[in-house]
This record gives C-alpha cells, structure tokens and sequence, in this order.
C-alpha cells in the first residue's frame, strides 16, 4: 500500500520512526517531510499531505505534529480527506471502520512510538464497514450548510 507521511518540526523523530516501521510493513511510503527539526508550520506540510491523498498518488496518510490537532484540522480541509485524530488502537479501527477516514493523525508530544504504531496496526488492518455509515461518510465531503 501506498502511504505519505507528514509533521512540523515537533513530530520529526516520531515520523522517521513511523516511515520506516511501515516500510518493514511493506507499505511504500512518501515522506513529505520536513526533513530537519528547523521550525515550520503545521498548516503547510497538512494541506500538502490533503493533496497527494486527495489526488490519489497516495491513498492513505499519516499526519503528526505535537498534539496532532492543528495538522489534522489542516488536512480536513480538503473535503476529499476524512481524517481522524487517534490516540489509541480502537479508535484507529473505528475511523477506517465507521468513517472511512484515509488519513491518521497523531500528536507526538501526547503519543508513544509504541502506542502509535499500535494505531498504525489497527488503522491499516481495518477496513470501512459500509452499510449505514455510507450516506454520513458521502456527506462529509459534500457538506450542506
């Protein structure tokens, strides 16, 4: 499976973690980056990662940054990204089974390396369940205000 990765500076090292777990996995992974610890803002490289998962070159991600919620509020954005912000390996599986999310957030200052690659587990081995979720999940990318 193809997947990118993304953080600020606060997620680097959980991300260099992550990218080559997945890469033991089997998973290609695209680092989207940044590469070095130098501050950068969350908002960037989130809309990058909403990109590359709302064009199709990968169609799922992981986004970091400290506490995970500015990056993925940042992805949300896009309306052709779900992304869920996780903090444990039962609602990683929810938000693939209920939501369809194709984007995992986690905040490296409040998660472990081992809880997240738990998450990673449990995100990637579930499966979107259909049925009556279906008509909520089209509606948040074709949101009626």
């Amino acid at each position: 499976m193809r997947i990118a990765i993304a953080s600020d500076h606060a997620a680097v090292d959980l991300k260099t973690t992550l990218r080559e777990y997945l890469i033991e996995q089997g998973h290609e992974v695209a680092d989207l980056g940044p590469e070095t610890a130098d501050r950068v803002d969350y908002p960037d490289y989130g809309y990058k990662l909403a990109s590359v998962v709302a064009d199709g070159t990968a169609p799922f991600g992981v986004a970091l940054c400290g506490s995970g919620i500015g990056i993925s509020i940042a992805v949300n954005r896009d309306p052709a990204c779900r992304c869920a912000l996780v903090s444990e390996p039962l609602s990683a599986a929810l938000a693939r089974e209920h939501n369809d999310a194709n984007v995992i957030a986690m905040g490296a200052r409040l998660t472990g390396e081992d809880m997240a690659k738990a998450c990673l587990d449990a995100f990637f081995s579930a499966e979107f369940g259909g049925g009556r979720h279906t008509g909520r999940v089209e509606k948040l990318s074709n949101p009626v205000f």
